[in-house]
């Protein structure tokens, strides 16, 4: 097992394998402290990509770096079924690894990377930024105080937002499990991960509902079309693909989400990516099968219950927590947290201000957080800066995996104790 000895006299030297928009978000804290860390290459096959990243060095394949160790770190954001390869041939290589989630899609490919980063003792953190939200630390102050007294039950949404699905989840790389991952792993093992972070315990027993009730070929307007340039209706539809993109682009500029739909930073470039990718394509008429709504409930350590759900059909914001005790109750919207104390009657409300909780926004300043704490481990040799290693990952993907078995066969399901 890797001691992890600090790094001394030099920045963090850091390489990024997927410069995608979460491996370039996280490059975005880097590059703002060069005094402590620096990009020293890059991995993508997109040559535009890897120019975005603006590395010295640059591959069109991880595969060099697991061959001649050239950082002390590699960020792996790859896509969901593109994880487990490269991260245990870094782990092995000898680089301490900052992990997109989900780790996998399925079970037996989640526990055998988790295993194998184990086995190369290097020192490892899973991107579940909402861990290192400054929000976070504010709702779990306030339960570890003790003030709620005895835990009983947990409340938690998650509102994806209309179009933030259309997006993402009908257009977008995470629309079809086959080549993606299950909807509540790839968006929501965040909030299984939140609610077993906050709480203090892990989710033993799940039953889970849900399903793709929209977003299908039977719901489509009378009279729409395959794309939404050529859609007689598409000014009436709250999915339409010029609503979504084109505001977004003459107001703040090439940022994501448009930054997924094209290269170009300019209107033409636009629409004819909508022409021609897949973002110009009637939601309806799509190819996407992973959810729109899902609802859990469950069973944690100590008998405390819990309900989640994830909701397609709501505005883009952050979630809503409510958390029952025997001597008082929280609830929290992402930038304020609202505590009442049974015993006083006092109602004090914590503001915070944290500001967006979409990618675009840094989730509410869970981003850089997540990456401050990753580099700070690597540069100190202490993995107790990182919030998020391999036991609390595997706890809530076996949570989200046996979630997806309750929904599929109508059961409550188990979720294994790792």
């Amino acid at each position: 097992m890797s001691t992890h000895p600090p790094i001394t006299g030099r920045p963090v030297r850091v390489a990024l394998v997927g410069a995608g928009n979460r491996g370039l978000t996280y490059l975005e804290w880097i590059k703002a402290h060069p005094e402590r860390a620096e990009l020293v290459a890059v991995a993508d096959p997109r040559p535009a990509a890897r120019a975005a990243a603006g590395a010295p060095v640059e591959f069109d394949d991880w595969r060099p770096l697991a061959g001649e160790r050239i950082a002390d770190a590699v960020i792996v954001a790859t896509q969901d079924r593109d994880h487990v390869e490269p991260v245990l041939a870094l782990a092995r290589a000898g680089y301490a690894i900052l992990a997109e989630k989900p780790l996998a899609p399925t079970e037996e490919e989640t526990r055998t990377l988790v295993e194998g980063v184990r086995e190369a003792g290097v020192l490892f953190a899973v991107c579940h930024v909402m861990r290192y939200q400054p929000y976070t630390d504010l709702v779990k102050r306030v339960v570890d105080s003790g003030v709620l007294g005895q835990l009983v039950s947990v409340d938690h949404l998650e509102p994806v937002g209309w179009w933030h699905y259309a997006h993402s989840y009908v257009r977008g790389p995470w629309s079809s499990e086959k080549t993606s991952s299950p909807m509540l792993l790839a968006k929501s093992c965040h909030d299984l991960d939140w609610i077993t972070y906050v709480m203090g315990g892990r989710i033993e027993e799940v039953a889970s509902f849900g399903g793709l009730a929209h977003f299908r070929p039977e719901n489509a307007p009378e009279g729409s079309a395959e794309r939404c340039l050529d859609c007689a209706v598409e000014a009436g539809c709250p999915y339409s693909a010029l609503k979504l993109y084109m505001p977004t682009l003459r107001e703040r500029g090439a940022v994501w989400p448009v930054t997924h739909v094209t290269e170009a930073a300019d209107e033409a470039g636009l629409v004819e990516a909508l022409r021609e990718g897949p973002y110009g394509v009637c939601v309806y008429r799509s190819d996407n099968d992973v959810v729109d709504h899902q609802a859990l409930a469950m069973r944690m350590s100590g008998g405390v219950t819990a309900t989640f759900q994830m909701v397609a059909f709501t505005e883009q914001t952050h979630r809503q927590t409510r958390i029952f005790g025997s001597h008082g109750w929280l609830r929290g919207d992402g930038e304020r947290v609202t505590v009442q104390d049974f015993r006083t009657g006092d109602t004090v409300t914590h503001e915070l201000g944290a500001g967006g909780s979409n990618a675009a926004d840094g989730h509410g300043g869970g981003d850089p957080a997540l990456v401050e704490a990753f580099v700070r481990a690597v540069a100190t040799g202490d993995p107790g800066a990182v919030r998020s290693g391999t036991a609390a990952s595997l706890g809530s993907h076996l949570a989200a995996f046996a979630a997806e078995r309750a929904r599929h066969t109508g059961t409550v399901q188990k979720v294994p104790a790792h």
